[in-house]
């Protein structure tokens, strides 16, 4: 059956990758969703889409996402790479097999699933890639070394990609959540915030959604952040 627009969530269980699958289906959207947990296929049925349990480390599951929904729907119009957690011990603890799981997680996660839609966007003559990355992007934190390390890879794959694709009317930007709902909150991390507030998962799943749609038709490339004001002065 073909509908009018089609959105893949990868890691989209639970937390922001849920909330950017219920606002895109909540916004006329057709969505895939593919999670480890199961909790991602259930959703998918909620939602009228199509869910498969597997995860975004396996081109065996991503492959098997996108030819049900090129199967069901026959395009691809979005695709929101979410991500799990990767390791986390102080910089010179971490072990070699470390630093590929943060790879993988962090980096790999959005390259390979946009290996696959990339063609169907080309013959389409239009995309949108949207990779949820994070506020440490750019200013590291040794809370996060895995993700701050990758992710300001995230941000150069990003660059390197609209550059290769924009004629092609397929976009990619990263957006970069600060504090958020879904995760544990402190009291110390919440005083930190200029906005004085943990963002929401609704919050962020609202900037994914602006970046699908045709208001956003003419940004590529760019990293958004969105953390109350975290990283206001970089």
């Amino acid at each position: 059956m073909a509908v009018n627009k089609v959105a893949l969530v990868t890691a989209g269980g639970s937390g922001m990758g849920a909330a950017a699958a219920k606002r895109l289906a909540a916004d006329g959207f057709a969505v895939g969703i593919l999670s480890s947990s199961g909790k991602g296929e259930a959703l998918a049925a909620e939602l009228g889409g199509i869910g498969v349990t597997g995860s975004n480390q396996s081109n065996d599951d991503l492959t098997r996402l996108v030819d049900l929904a090129m199967e069901r729907w026959g395009r691809v119009d979005v695709l929101v790479n979410s991500a799990g957690h990767g390791p986390r011990a102080p910089i010179l603890d971490i072990t070699d097999e470390d630093w590929h799981r943060g790879m993988d997680t962090y980096l790999l996660n959005a390259i390979r699933p946009t290996r696959l839609v990339t063609p169907i966007m080309q013959r389409q003559k239009a995309g949108s890639i949207i990779n949820i990355s994070t506020a440490w992007a750019f200013e590291p934190s040794a809370m996060f070394p895995t993700s701050a390390v990758f992710r300001a890879g995230l941000a150069s794959f990003t660059k390197i990609f609209a550059d290769t694709y924009a004629a092609e009317n397929i976009r990619m930007n990263n957006v970069l959540p600060g504090w958020i709902d879904s995760l544990p909150a402190t009291e110390e991390r919440r005083q930190g915030v200029p906005m004085q507030r943990y963002g929401t998962s609704a919050e962020i799943a609202g900037t994914i959604a602006f970046l699908a749609s045709k208001d956003a038709a003419y940004i590529t490339g760019q990293n958004l952040r969105v953390d109350g004001g975290i990283t206001r002065s970089i």
